[in-house]
This record gives C-alpha cells, structure tokens and sequence, in this order.
C-alpha cells in the first residue's frame, strides 16, 4: 500500500514530497496529538472530495473525526423516497463511514435538513421544547460547530470549498470559519472547554475550482481507491451516484486540498501601500 503526500509551495510547481511522512507536508505537525476532523454539509461529501485523505489519515494512525450537518432529507430521487429518504440516508452514511474504517463513535451526524442551512446560520436560544439539533439550550450551526470544535479539539479542519455551487457548502465553510474563531475564544461557556490550539483549515471540492490552485495532493495505491469508491457506491439512494463512482474512478488515486489560514484582521499590513509623510 502506497500513500504519497506533495506540497506545492508559492511559485513552485511541486515542494517536498514524502512517500511516508505527512509531518512533512502539513504545517506544524502536532505527532502523536494530531487529530483530524472532516466536516461536510452532506453525507456523501466527504467521501467524493476528501475520501482519500480520510483514508490516508486512518491509515497513518491519526485521530480521524467526521460530522455530517445534514440530514438528507431533500435527497429524494423517487415518490416513494421522499417519506423515508432521511433515515435510509442516516444508514447509508453509517455504513459508508464503517466501510472507510472510521469508528462509529467518532462520527456525529446532526439533523439540519439539507437545502435550508442558509436559515440556520448563526446562534439563537433553543425553542421550548428544543429542537433536534439544540446544544446547551441553543440552537444553529455555530453553536453546533462551537460544540463540536470544543468536543474533537482537532489540529486541522477539512471543509468544503467556500466556491462549491451548492448552497449548504458555502454556508458551512463560512459557519466552520467563524466558529473557529467562537471556540478558541471564551464566548458560550456551556459549549465547553475552549480550544487552546488554532487548527489549519483545508478546503476540499466537490462541485467547482478551488479559489486558486491547490497548494496539497494526497495520492494512494489501488486498494485505497477502489476502498474508496466502494464507500461512495453505498449510497444507493442516490440514483446517480453510480456517475460520481465512474468520474472518481477516471481520476483514481488522486486528490486535491487548499490550505488556508486563519487570520485576524492586523491593519498594520496594509501600512505600506499607503506612502504619507
């Protein structure tokens, strides 16, 4: 089994590559505290634009964690789908993560319908009785991701592309973004303990281009991808998955990621564009 990591660095077209060792490729490698946490709006996401670093980090012995925010219950192909799309999708998910090797107690599926997490932005006292996503008597995707962030305390963070067409991938790479910022600061105590390290973020694609090129590639052997695709093909509810199955395939055992920082606004670095005495 091979897995092989390559960065890109500015102006470069390849940097290091290392066939073993992704602690030199990933920023600031943690070693044994390294824990990594894929979040997508969808329950197949995943597995399309991050299926094989998933892979790479199960096999590698890193601490994986995967949150599903949806519930797919817009993802029905037929009449008779639509009254139990969203607890077969439920099992398809948990029998997709399983196939990838992913422990079922590091997997957190949450109950926002798909299509309306624009609605669900935000924080907001939970209704009275709660409702299925409240956390801590609130409700909405920061205090979800605030919970989670303080929950999992993960050294990098893989989010969809804040480019991607739909919808719900946007709305969670933002609500990801800013709930970094909630959950390493003493904001909503009841939520947990704060982080105290500033995890890497990475963007994954799934439906458009990466706001520019992508600075990692993961590369894997045959057994990964094929273990890969085979936990894609088990979202048979998806009439169409069969097409994503022979689109990945024509790639192979290749992938992308973008990684980004998280910064705060410094006003000073932008001083010297301005030249007054």
């Amino acid at each position: 089994m091979t897995i092989q990591f390559a960065r890109r660095y500015e102006d470069e077209k390849i940097g290091t590559v290392s066939c073993n060792n992704p602690a030199d490729i990933f920023s600031n490698w943690q070693n044994e505290k390294e824990v990594w946490l894929f979040i997508a709006p969808h329950d197949d996401d995943i597995v399309i634009g991050a299926g094989l670093t998933f892979l790479a980090a199960l096999q590698k012995k890193i601490k994986v964690f995967a949150a599903v925010i949806s519930n797919g219950r817009m993802g029905y192909c037929t009449h008779e789908q639509r009254p139990v799309i969203a607890q077969v999708r439920r099992e398809e998910t948990q029998a997709s993560f399983a196939a990838l090797g992913l422990p079922p107690e590091n997997l957190y599926l949450f109950d926002y319908d798909d299509g309306s997490l624009l609605q669900n932005m935000g924080r907001r006292f939970a209704p009275n009785p709660p409702d299925s996503n409240s956390i801590a008597g609130a409700t909405g995707l920061q205090n979800t991701l605030t919970w989670l962030l303080r929950q999992t305390k993960p050294t990098r963070v893989f989010i969809p592309n804040r480019l991607d067409l739909h919808p719900d991938h946007k709305v969670v790479h933002h609500e990801t973004v800013i709930s970094v910022f909630h959950a390493q600061g003493g904001i909503w105590p009841e939520l947990g303990e704060v982080i105290d390290t500033i995890p890497f973020l990475y963007e994954y694609a799934t439906y458009s281009d990466f706001i520019k090129p992508p600075n990692i590639l993961v590369r894997v052997s045959g057994s990964l991808t094929e273990q890969r695709l085979h936990a894609l093909a088990l979202y048979k509810s998806q009439l169409q998955i069969e097409l994503t199955v022979k689109e990945l395939r024509k790639t192979g055992g290749k992938e992308y990621l973008l990684e980004i920082m998280f910064e705060i606004f410094k006003p000073e670095k932008y001083a010297d564009l301005f030249n007054m005495t």
